[in-house]
């Protein structure tokens, strides 16, 4: 059907160039027009692979979070430049930039403003209203010891603050003596306070003075106090070396026991009750020889409330996936632990973190699948709606195609009806105009199959009424008259 098509405008373009120029310039072919249409197809798909890879790349590019620790060169600013160089080398989603601070109340304070991100704060101080468990970074146990007197035991001379042939054992016995606190935090003496009270020693009857962690060991070699206090985990070297330098002349501090541990946890939930395992410390003899009851508290990892659940989760992955790395350096790393998520929990858990804990992290297509199946929705409906312009903007080509397709069938009954071979040429001009017009509008894609075979059946059947007609009209005399008078003239 095409190839008749295809010839009968061949036959007429041929006609029309013996004629003379055409009066405007030949439009496209429709092989041009599948060219352009299959360019403008791989555009548009590659537009879409386009969109999506940055779609997935904006997705999936690395996040930096701002981590509070401090003090300075303390063990947990060490660890935590150490987690951040892990981070940059295994190029994980999330990356860390480490914000210094005086220390955990600091911490806490930058985090419930939103300088930062994360924070590493004291379990048993104020917890900011928007901070959210991530990871328990340590346990710390509280460790309370008497250094041995002089001479094994001997009576020592009196001193101030110090009763002289008492041997301290107990936490009772804590009145009227000098306590030395190791750290210069407030917290630890608050802490302090708090157990005299709990055994009914009132604060105000003990002498408290504070050392920074880097002048406690001389401190306890000078025997500045008669009990020391400590925090820490259970192989803080720093508490370890203060043990270690309160022995003298052979003989051994006295640990004291905080036998009352579950009553405070009860009071204070911040606290759980604890033991410390005979040799804790090291030492010949092992230090302490006997375990030894005590209470403790957590320095957490917290994270900033309405922090991504996919950034926090990933975080989370990353830490304890880099954790066993830093164990031979940083022996605190192996102190890490995912955090409580029960419901009630002091420190509330955050989402992102307790879905890495429970097994439930969702997955690239559980987070953006509803984005997706929008995104395509979206891409149906553009596709539909550019269908729909199209054709409303190839409406008058449609039209006018109708209107030349009735021309054309009422051009078939004034054919046969013709008298003149001049009139019948008129009409296949006409009938070829309209050929090329059709051909235009199919190439334009104006027009189905459907319509071009209904339009070739048309112009056949003209075609079929001109010739019919034109032979008629050859074999019919040109004028009646002189017909009529040569038929007389012969006789006949």
């Amino acid at each position: 059907m095409q190839l008749d098509l295809k010839r009968l405008f061949a036959r007429s373009m041929t006609r029309d160039l013996a004629a003379g120029p055409p009066a405007a310039a030949p439009l496209p072919s429709r092989a041009a027009m599948r060219r352009r249409t299959i360019l403008i197809t791989i555009a548009a798909v590659l537009a879409i692979v386009g969109a999506i890879a940055g779609g997935y790349y904006f997705a999936m590019r690395p996040v930096t979070l701002k981590l509070a620790v401090g003090p300075a060169n303390s063990d947990d600013a060490r660890l935590v430049q150490a987690l951040t160089q892990a981070f940059n080398k295994t190029r994980g989603y999330v990356r860390l930039r480490p914000v210094q601070t005086e220390g955990s109340v600091a911490s806490a304070e930058a985090l419930a403003q939103g300088k930062v991100d994360l924070a590493i704060i004291r379990g048993d101080l104020e917890v900011p209203k928007n901070a959210q468990a991530v990871a328990t970074l340590r346990k710390n146990v509280v460790v309370l010891w008497a250094p041995p007197a002089k001479g094994q035991g001997k009576r020592q001379g009196k001193r101030k603050g110090r009763k002289a042939g008492t041997r301290i054992t107990k936490i009772a016995q804590l009145a009227g003596h000098r306590i030395g606190v190791i750290g210069r935090t407030p917290a630890n003496v608050n802490l302090l306070k708090m157990i005299l009270q709990q055994y009914g020693v009132d604060p105000i009857k003990v002498d408290i003075v504070q050392f920074p962690a880097a002048e406690a060991i001389e401190a306890v070699k000078s025997q500045k106090a008669d009990v020391y206090l400590a925090a820490g985990p259970d192989n803080s070297k720093i508490i370890t070396e203060a043990i270690a330098a309160s022995t003298r002349d052979g003989g051994t501090a006295t640990f004291l026991a905080i036998d009352s541990a579950e009553a405070i946890a009860h009071n204070h939930p911040v606290y759980e009750a604890a033991d410390i395992p005979a040799g804790s410390f090291g030492g010949s003899p092992v230090r302490p020889d006997d375990e030894v009851k005590t209470i403790s508290f957590n320095h957490h990892i917290v994270a900033r409330k309405g922090l991504s659940d996919t950034t926090v989760a990933a975080f989370t992955r990353q830490l304890f996936a880099i954790r066993q790395q830093l164990m031979a350096e940083f022996p605190l790393a192996a102190k890490i632990e995912t955090p409580d998520t029960d419901k009630d929990a002091v420190l509330p858990v955050h989402p992102g973190a307790a879905a890495f804990v429970d097994g439930d992290e969702k997955t690239f297509l559980d987070r953006y699948s509803d984005y997706i199946w929008w995104a395509l929705m979206a891409l149906s409906a553009t596709g539909s709606l550019g269908a729909w312009f199209a054709g409303y903007l190839k409406k008058d080509q449609r039209e006018t195609n109708t209107s030349l397709r009735e021309r054309l069938l009422d051009m078939i009954p004034a054919a046969r009806r013709c008298d003149s071979a001049e009139e019948l040429d008129r009409m296949q001009d006409e009938a070829d105009t309209i050929l090329r017009d059709t051909l235009v509008c199919y190439d334009h894609g104006a027009m189905e199959e459907g319509a071009l075979s209904a339009f070739n059946i048309a112009l056949a059947q003209l075609h079929t009424a001109v010739a019919d007609r034109r032979a008629l009209l050859a074999t019919t005399p040109q004028n009646p008259q002189r017909a009529g008078a040569a038929f007389r003239a012969t006789g006949t």
